[in-house]
This record gives structure tokens, C-alpha cells and sequence, in this order.
């Protein structure tokens, strides 16, 4: 099993214990005003856990999470609907797997109830080369079909960093960073770039797309996918040739994806890889996306609203207040408002932040849900709308003093948030 324990120029390493009180083991009361208090839920995940994922189901959610030990990796899921979780089921497990903090796999479910998963095989450990791999089942998760890849030319190169998403035909689509025009080459040392790729499978299995969605792209921030109204929309860390890494959007439209297009023109210019992928939600033809970007040497955390798909954005509006340090994510809640969440350095700590934002450029009071404690977070928090009361956030919490991918101290915490009313 391959570990890749440092990915960036600065690892962001985040501690996480309770800021305020009232995060404790329960369910929420009805009727709380914004902001609310998290509520810990007693989630299936035990000791040496990693890595979580929610996926929204017609009842509730999954929750999927990297289970190691003994130099393999599992990759188990559980669902959560109405109040309690369901016994826990295993996607898929190998002693060969590539584990990273920021490429998480993955369980979700399509619409006709067969259950997807996506996870990565290390393929050459001195290049950090991996390969994507996919199953399926159709008997709620007791067996799975042949790993199969979405990619099939042949290098050993680094596919990863996947988002999964339901097609319009029900099938499965999904986005992937591929390295196969980065292969090492001795006559070409700098060699190629990263790309966004996709790929789609009808409900027989059948490959029916794999094409080019950007030739240049971040090498490893990771990607994110929301279905709008208008369609399916990517979001990831662009790359020009001048090393400018800002976060762009493309749109599938009549299975053509658009020309990737800029959000914001934040104008970061970084040589390197910062680890820190955009995130995006949508709700009808309403879209929200944040990202990190640096400014004046000062992370920065930051959102935008689109009120038709995706093809054109609001003015950005900030989410920090003074020095984030990235891993968003965010999720809609109602129509124009959203729920973002950041981690923000203040008073020498880093903290994992929450704030309900809208499109008229409004937002709520910035509250900490997790901040330097005995306790470390790592890996990237995830939000999930639950249903109009709550959200769910997952995160990887751990007793080791620096952000790994083998720990078996770390363990996997999920919350309650509930919504409330707007301040």
C-alpha cells in the first residue's frame, strides 16, 4: 500500500476539538435558529479510519471512509437515513492501493439503486504512478463486479482525484486528473501536463464517452462535480502556461463539454501545486462554487454565485476573515443561500469554519466547528445537504502530530448541522 503523506509546498495540518459547546453524541432538537450547534453522531467508522466521503441517496446518505491495517486498505461505507446508520459494508480492499489525504475515494448510489465505487491502485510507487478504478453492484453492496479503469492509455502516470455523478440517461459520468501526456520522458525531463478527463457509462456498462474536458490543468487539486438545471458542472484548478492556477468551469451541454471558463480572475501565479481543489453545489439553475486563492501572501477563501448553470457569475464575495488556509467545501441550502466551509488560521490556530452565505452578497456570523486540539483533523471536511434541516459534515480526526495516510490513531467524525433559520 502506498502513502503519500505530503502533497504541497506547505501541508496544511488542522486540529480539531469542539469550539463551542454542545458537540455531543445525539440528535439535534427542532426548531434552531442559525447559527446552530454541530451535533457529533455516533458514525460507524472505528479507529484507524480515513479519508470520508458523503453522498446524498433519495433517503439520507453514504458515508464512505478508507479503512487501514496491516498494510491494506478497505474501502467501507455505511447509510445513513432517518436518524441511524446501516450495518457496514466493504466496496473494495488490496494491499496495493495509493492513499492520499487529498484523493479520497468513493461510494455513491444511481437512481436505479446500483451502488458505484472508486478508489486507486498504485501502479508504480518511485513515480507515484496510480491507476483509477471503478466497481458496481446491483445487490446492495454484497458483491461487486471486476475493477475496471475509465482510462485505457496504457502509462504509468498518475489518474486520479476523481468525481462521480449521475448522467441524464441514469448511467454514470465522471471527471479524473490524468497524467498520461506527463510520462516521464528522458529527452523531455519537464515533459507534459496534467488534464481533466471524462468518461460515461451507460446503465449496461458500456463506455460510451472518454474525452478531453482541459489539457492543462492543476496537477493535484482535487476536483468536484454538481448537477444543475442546465446540466452537469466541473469544477477544478486550471493552469495556464504562465503558471496563473485559477479555478474554471466547464459545463456538459448535449454530451459536449463547454470550453473550460474562469470564475474569477484571481490572477495566482504559483509554480507548484497548492493542494487545494474548488468546491461546488447547485440547486436548479442556482450554482455555488469556493475556492482558495493567494493574495498579497495571505490565503484567501472565497465564493460565487451563478444564477444560470454556471454560465455566468456574480461578484466574488469573501469567506475568511484575514488568512485561510483552504479546503473548502460547500453545499446549497436553500434558494440563494449556501453553507461554505473553510479553514481559517487565527490567534495561532487553524480552525474549520462554517458560514451561511446568498447571492445578494449577505452572509452569517463565521462559526468554528474545530480548531488546535490534542485531537488533529486532516484530509478534506465534506458537506452534504441532508434534507431542508440539517447538513451532515464528515471530517478525519487524529492523535498523530503530522497529517499522514497511515495512522492508526486517525478516525472518522461526522455532524449534524443543523440549518435553522437565517440570521
Amino acid at each position: 500500500m502506498l502513502l503519500r503523506t505530503s502533497l504541497s509546498v506547505s501541508l496544511l495540518v488542522v486540529s480539531l476539538v469542539s469550539c463551542r459547546p454542545g458537540l455531543e453524541t445525539g440528535s439535534s432538537s427542532g426548531g434552531a435558529s442559525w447559527p446552530a450547534e454541530p451535533q457529533l453522531l455516533d458514525a460507524p467508522p472505528a479507529a484507524s479510519s480515513l479519508l470520508p466521503h458523503l453522498a446524498s441517496t433519495p433517503d439520507g446518505a453514504i458515508l464512505s471512509w478508507v479503512a487501514t491495517e496491516a498494510g491494506s486498505a478497505r474501502l467501507d461505507f455505511a447509510e445513513y437515513s432517518n436518524g441511524s446508520w446501516s450495518a457496514v459494508r466493504t466496496a473494495a480492499s488490496g494491499p496495493d492501493w495509493f492513499l492520499s489525504w487529498a484523493d479520497v475515494p468513493s461510494v455513491m448510489r444511481l437512481s436505479n439503486g446500483t451502488l458505484v465505487a472508486q478508489w486507486l491502485r498504485s501502479t508504480e510507487p518511485l513515480f507515484e504512478a496510480y491507476d483509477l478504478e471503478l466497481s458496481f453492484s446491483t445487490d446492495e453492496g454484497r458483491s461487486w463486479a471486476t475493477p475496471f479503469t475509465p482510462h485505457h492509455d496504457g502509462t504509468t502516470t498518475q489518474h486520479g482525484f476523481g468525481s462521480l455523478f449521475e448522467t441524464t440517461g441514469g448511467g454514470l459520468g465522471l471527471i479524473w486528473l490524468d497524467g498520461r501526456a506527463a510520462e516521464l520522458d528522458v529527452d523531455d525531463p519537464d515533459g507534459g501536463a496534467m488534464s481533466v478527463r471524462y468518461a460515461a457509462y451507460d446503465q449496461a456498462w458500456q463506455q460510451v464517452a472518454d474525452t478531453v474536458i482541459d489539457e492543462r490543468v492543476c496537477e493535484c487539486c482535487p476536483t468536484d462535480v454538481a448537477l444543475s438545471a442546465a446540466g452537469p458542472l466541473a469544477v477544478f484548478r486550471d493552469r495556464s502556461p504562465s503558471e496563473v492556477r485559477d479555478i474554471a468551469v466547464a459545463r456538459l451541454v448535449d454530451d459536449t463539454w463547454s470550453e473550460p471558463a474562469i470564475v474569477h480572475d484571481d490572477g495566482w501565479q504559483i509554480p507548484a501545486c497548492p493542494v487545494n481543489g474548488p468546491a461546488i453545489s447547485a440547486r436548479g439553475a442556482q450554482v455555488v462554487v469556493t475556492w482558495f486563492t493567494v493574495a498579497e501572501e495571505r490565503g484567501q477563501a472565497w465564493a460565487a454565485f451563478s444564477d444560470d448553470g454556471g454560465n455566468t457569475w456574480g461578484i466574488p464575495m469573501r469567506l475568511d476573515g484575514g488568512s485561510a488556509l483552504g479546503r473548502v467545501a460547500v453545499q446549497m441550502v436553500d434558494d440563494g443561500a449556501a453553507v461554505a466551509a473553510w479553514v481559517e488560521f487565527v490567534n495561532g490556530r487553524a480552525e474549520l469554519r462554517l458560514r451561511r452565505i446568498a447571492a445578494d452578497g449577505t452572509s452569517g456570523p463565521a462559526i468554528p466547528v474545530a480548531g488546535t486540539g490534542a485531537r488533529l483533523a486532516t484530509s478534506i471536511p465534506r458537506l452534504l445537504r441532508l434534507n431542508d434541516a440539517a447538513l451532515l459534515l464528515a471530517w478525519t480526526e487524529s492523535g498523530a502530530s503530522e497529517d499522514s495516510a497511515e495512522d492508526p490513531t486517525s478516525q472518522v467524525r461526522v455532524a449534524r448541522i443543523p440549518l435553522g433559520t437565517a440570521p
